[in-house]
Formats: C-alpha cells, structure tokens, sequence
C-alpha cells in the first residue's frame, strides 16, 4: 500500500495544481451523481454490534429467569452467575464460528435462522456435558435450564427477525453498498464487471466506468455498466455522490499510465485498489485483497474507517460535550466584552473546507469591526491590522475565538475536536488560493476537520504569508491522517494549550 505523505511528493510533474476548479460532469454522470443515497453504514460495525447485542440479550434471559425464580427457591449461588456468562460467551463464539456475523447472512433467514439454532443447542449440550463431568449435574434447577433454552432462542429469533428487516431496509437506501467506480472501458473492464456481477450477496455496487481514451479501445459501455467520463471526472464525481472504492481494471504492466491517474485521486477519502484479476503474475494468497473472489491490490485505504470512525465520534461527542459545558462561563465573557467593545453581532458564520471538500458553515467570535467584515476570509488578517478590535487581538491570539466551533463538533457534527483546520474557502497565499499553492493540499480534506491538530500544536497556525507555511501545514496534517490514533488525539487535546502559550507568534 503506498503512503499517502510520500506520495504527495510526487503528485505533480509540471507545477500545476491536478486538481481542477470545477469539472462540468457528462449529463450520464450527473444523472448518476443526483440519485438521492444515503450515508453508509459499516458491515464490520455492524456484526460488532449484534454481537454485543447477542451477549446482553442473552445475559438478561438467563439473570432474569435466575433472579426471579431460582434465587427465591435456593438463595443466591455465583455459580449461576458464571455459567450464565460462560454461556453467552460461548454462545457469541459458536455464532462466529458458524459465519452468522456476516451482513449477507442477516438479510436471508433460513440459513441464518438454522446456524443459530445449531448453535445455542450444541452450548446447551455442552454446558450439560460439563454439568455432568463435574458432577454438578443435580445441582443445576432443569426448570431454569430449559426456560433459559426456550426464552433465550425466542429472543434470539425475535432480535434476528428485526435485524433481518433493518438490514434489508438498509438496503435498498443504499447504505450497505460499496459504491464502486472502474477505470478502464476496455475488455478488461467488460471482464471485471462480469466477474463482479457474477458474485451472489455482493455488496459492490458499480456505479459507472471512466476512461481517458477516445478511440475504438474505450467503449460507451462495458458489461451494461455506461462511461461516465474521463478520469479527471472522477474527484468532481465523488464529491457530488458517495463513492466507497475506486477500481483500476489496467494491467500492472500500465504502471505509468496508472501512477499519472492516482496522482489525481489520491486526494479523495476511498480505497483505491488495482485489479488483480487479469495478471498473470501471481503473489502470495496474503498480498491480496478480496472482493468476493475477485483478487485485488490495495493502493490507498479510505482513512479513520469502521471502529476507528466510531471511537473518533464517541471522543467528539463525549470529551467535546464536557469541554463545551467547561467553556461556557469563559464563553459568556468573551461574548459580553465583544458586545461592549464594538456594535455588531458576538457570533459570525464563516464558509470553510470541510470532509471531501463540502463547504460547510463555522461559529466564531467576531474579531472585526462589524463594517470591515470579511466572511469569506478573501483578505488575510496581518499583524496590526486596523479591522482587529482590541478584544479581537486577545482572543485571536489565544484562539478564543474558535470556542463557538464546539458547537459545530457537539450539534452539527461538521467539525472534529482534532483534525486538520478548515481553510476558508477563499483563503489565499498571495494572489494564489492554495490549492494552487502546494501539492496536495485537497488530500487534507479526506477527514473531518478538526479545531486544533498536529500542525497546530507544532506551531504552524496564524498567518499564511509564504509558501513554507502551507507546505508545513498540509504536511503536519497528512502525517496525522496516516497515523491516527484516539492516543494521538488525546495527546494533541492535551498539548494544545501549551503550544497557545508558547507556539503564537504567527496569530495577530
């Protein structure tokens, strides 16, 4: 898999930024890029979560029908206690074993219904097996034995009935599908795509072909699947619509016709895999990934994806709901003295970059006069700039300023507590925005960003007057992309006001 912060080294050969202003996309594409389809949902988190269902459903059967019928009979034993645990754990292990933790497996029913029957019998059986081994056999009440089978299935049968109706409704949202673009119009596509569609319970979705070649080689469509467009479309096309994976069908051979397209899309947060399924070269079984069976190699991975995207919510969520409730009085302070200090509102929404490059509105205080506004950040704020109030010099250079961003994090989930800072979208370096100005640059956008990160606490925030600066930036950023952690969050969250107090000699 390449590296995401070596490769933006190489990501132009002639200066030019490769990502376009705007591209105008082929009626086709649009047509596909208007479809109503929702956010997706991830199968690994998902199984995770009816497993944890499986496990609490089944302990509250079991301690239910304990307390409420063997305790009052025989007084309480923590032997029950720890066979009823032993049980589900065991329970959950025999579901896996028997592959029913699968999103394919929950939207049928008979298979699913059969393995899970198989499976809480065979735990039963084995729990009377140890029962009579270890002699324990009489002391075990068979009425809360067979009670504890019967309702424990029945909820069981309940849980998965629900799940097959969720999973199912899911669906046909579109939620569980990878929604999947090939490069290539050729017959190595047209074989791809057959390969694809072959597959029962697939969760690819192929949403269209794109291809640079104009001549007889790039067909219209490849296997009923229509071209969209050229593959300059595709970052355009997956900003107007999800898309979860990017699919080369080029042999290994086009090596540079390949590494030309990639410096295009690199920027985009999906995976990016090159089809494996017409080479000749074969690696080790390990060196692939599947997609069913067709064998794929991975080029870049989407990043904070699955249970890393759910520990990074539950941390913006939890530590930036205490943060915000800490940050009030100070808040409500800052508001007063900026109402006493000029006329004008306290708060201002401003148009930044947010996750893939949506424009998204962010809360801060006002720092300007409210007749020298400027929302769209066209004009950088420079050192004794006569449009900063008195308390906006205070609370820009304490970054006091940025605390109504909590609420963006907290309510309206746009922004993350750490991540790479979100440019407003007219910022410039020069007379250059900057995406003109360093290679790249888009690649910080395949998160959500953040009120503070890596770049920040290394002191690069503030004023952007030269070119090093919002080099440095996006280099901080990308190497926090490729090495995220809930530790390294943590640690960034902590320094932070450190490097206020003693990193902000570029904020004016």
């Amino acid at each position: 898999m390449l590296d995401a912060a070596a490769f933006a080294a190489t990501a132009t050969t002639d200066g030019r930024p490769l990502v376009e202003r705007r591209r105008r996309l082929s009626p086709a594409a649009l047509a596909v890029a208007d479809q109503k389809v929702g956010r997706a949902y991830s199968p690994i988190v998902i199984a995770g979560v009816v497993r944890l269902a499986d496990f609490l459903l089944l302990s509250a059967v079991g301690l239910t029908l304990y307390f409420g019928y063997v305790v009052r009979l025989d007084g309480f034993r923590w032997e029950y206690v720890a066979a009823i645990f032993a049980m589900t754990i065991a329970t959950v292990v025999c579901f896996q074993a028997a592959d029913i933790y699968q999103v394919q497996v929950f939207r049928g029913q008979l298979r699913q219904m059969t393995r899970m029957i198989s499976s809480w019998a065979f735990v039963f059986l084995l729990f009377m097996g140890a029962s009579f081994l270890a002699k324990m056999g009489g002391a075990v009440s068979r009425l809360w034995l067979s009670a504890f089978f019967s309702l424990g299935l029945a909820a069981l049968i309940a849980e998965r009935l629900i799940l097959r109706t969720l999973v199912r409704r899911w669906a046909r949202q579109g939620r569980l599908d990878r929604r999947t673009v090939i490069i290539g119009a050729d017959q190595s596509g047209e074989q791809l795509i057959r390969a694809l569609k072959a597959q029962q319970d697939s969760d690819i979705c192929v949403l269209g072909v794109f291809d640079d070649r104009n001549d007889d080689r790039a067909l219209e469509t490849c296997a009923g699947v229509p071209k969209l467009g050229k593959v300059d479309d595709i970052v355009e096309f997956a900003r107007r619509t999800r898309v979860d994976l990017v699919l080369f069908a080029l042999p290994i051979s086009a090596e540079t016709r390949i590494l030309e397209m990639l410096k295009k899309l690199w920027v985009l947060p999906v995976d990016i895999r090159l089809s494996a399924h017409t080479n000749k070269l074969r690696f080790r079984p390990r060196s692939y990934s599947y997609l069913g069976k067709v064998p794929t190699l991975d080029v870049f991975e989407a990043p904070i994806t699955d249970w890393d995207l759910v520990m990074k919510w539950l941390f913006d969520r939890v530590v930036g709901g205490m943060i915000l409730l800490a940050a009030l009085p100070v808040m409500a302070l800052v508001a007063l003295a900026i109402k006493l200090d000029s006329p004008g509102p306290v708060l201002f929404r401003q148009k930044r970059f947010g996750f893939n490059n949506e424009r998204i509105d962010v809360f801060k205080f006002r720092s300007l006069y409210h007749h020298q506004a400027d929302p769209t950040a066209s004009k950088v704020v420079t050192k004794d700039d006569p449009r900063v109030t008195r308390v906006g010099r205070f609370i820009r250079k304490t970054s006091l300023d940025e605390l109504p961003q909590l609420f963006n994090v907290v309510f309206k989930g746009n922004l993350s507590l750490i991540g790479p800072r979100p440019h407003a979208v007219q910022g410039k370096l020069q007379s250059r925005l900057f995406d003109e100005a360093v290679d790249g640059y888009f690649a910080r956008h395949r998160v959500k960003p953040g009120i503070t990160g890596w770049a920040q606490i290394n002191g690069w925030r503030g004023e952007i007057d030269n070119e090093e600066k919002i080099q440095k930036r996006v280099e901080f950023d990308l190497y926090y992309i490729e090495n995220w952690s809930v530790l390294l969050d943590a640690c960034i969250l902590l320094k932070t006001p450190i490097a206020l107090m003693t990193k902000s000699e570029n904020a004016y």
